[in-house]
């Protein structure tokens, strides 16, 4: 599978069979422009205007925008709901994790997690391999702290930050911690790329865990 980061928190993740899943489309307001872009699934973590633009993606896709389990393209989704804050919801509303089984990989899009993950959140989201994880902070997302102990509940394989400040943020970009923040505190191995294709095979090197920053274009 290929991932590739348009910023913020979404992602176009592309299977070995074409289909593509596109997570968390945003409006042209924060500083990332998301190109024309076409998609079989387009999955919404919750209903902001930076995560829910499915307006911008073309073609026909199926929308998914809420807890439950899911089978489309081949690709096996299971939605987890969570919360966008540490107080159930009661300041930012709610929040869903979607965990993809792609290509024999578990690829986990945290959205706009808020708190740590209980066990019947652990349980229901299950083995992960990848996890897309929000690590800038500020008043929308776990910050680096937190993200750490996350990575260490879901203890994937590879870690790929999003949601921090880039320089394309320009004066939105206060609101977030870099991602340097999060790479140091974590005291795992980072790299950075373009797009990372992945498969089965390749991914049994990240065993002892790896920060990928996929750059924004």
């Amino acid at each position: 599978m290929k991932i590739k980061w348009f910023g913020q928190s979404c992602f176009l993740i592309t299977a070995e069979n074409g289909a593509k899943v596109l997570t968390d489309p945003f409006k042209n307001m924060l500083g990332y422009k998301l190109p024309e872009i076409e998609a079989d699934i387009v999955t919404t973590s919750h209903d902001h205007a930076d995560h829910n633009n499915i307006n911008a993606v073309k073609g026909r896709f199926t929308h998914i925008q809420k807890a439950g389990a899911y089978l489309e393209n081949g690709i096996s989704i299971q939605g987890v709901a969570t919360f966008h804050d540490k107080v159930s919801g009661a300041k930012r509303g709610k929040n869903t994790v979607y965990n993809f089984s792609i290509d024999g990989i578990n690829v986990c899009h945290l959205g706009d997690l808020g708190h740590l993950l209980d066990s019947k959140q652990l349980a229901a989201i299950g083995k992960v391999d990848i996890i897309l994880l929000p690590v800038g902070g500020g008043p929308t997302t776990i910050g680096a702290a937190d993200a750490i102990e996350v990575v260490q509940q879901l203890d994937p394989a590879m870690v790929i930050p999003m949601h921090y400040r880039t320089k394309a943020l320009w004066v939105f970009g206060f609101l977030f911690e870099k991602v340097d923040k999060f790479i140091a505190a974590s005291n795992l191995k980072a790299q950075k790329c373009k797009e990372l294709e992945i498969n089965k095979e390749n991914i049994k090197k990240y065993q002892d865990k790896e920060i990928v920053v996929l750059e924004y274009e």
